[in-house]
């Protein structure tokens, strides 16, 4: 087996490898930041690489490391994002009250706080129930 062997069946290797990449992203298995596709789209750039290198083809192996180079900037990024600790992420925030909480005119009822949802009334008009609403913090 040839040294040229060996480059071609990487090339058809790498050919392959990128293809299963683009097309699991396009059909939604796979998100752009997720590792199995930075992976596979490095596999395929340094088999990619290996095959221009070998044939000289430099304008290939150039856009191949430059490939690769994105892919571990990618990698670096999820790994990094993963590693987060949970008490920078985003939380809820509990907000409560009833009818109760506020006076209202006879007659009228009042408006509720911004960011609260109404509270319902009996028949009778007598505050309902208590509610929560839950807001995301910014």
């Amino acid at each position: 087996m040839t040294l040229m062997m060996v480059a071609t069946a990487l090339g058809w290797v790498g050919a392959v490898a990128g293809l299963v990449a683009y097309a699991m992203v396009s059909r939604g298995r796979w998100n752009a930041d997720s590792l199995a596709f930075q992976g596979t789209n490095m596999v395929a750039g340094v088999t990619l690489l290996t095959v221009a290198a070998t044939n000289g083809v430099w304008p290939s192996v150039a856009a191949n490391i430059a490939a690769i180079l994105i892919g571990m900037n990618a990698v670096a990024t999820v790994l990094r994002a993963k590693k987060r600790p949970a008490r920078n992420a985003p939380g809820l925030t509990v907000v409560e009250g009833t009818a109760q909480d506020r006076t209202e005119p006879a007659g009228q009822p009042a408006a509720p706080p911004h960011g609260v949802l109404a509270s319902p009334r009996s028949s009778a008009g007598t505050p309902g129930v208590g509610h929560r609403v839950y807001a995301e913090a910014a």
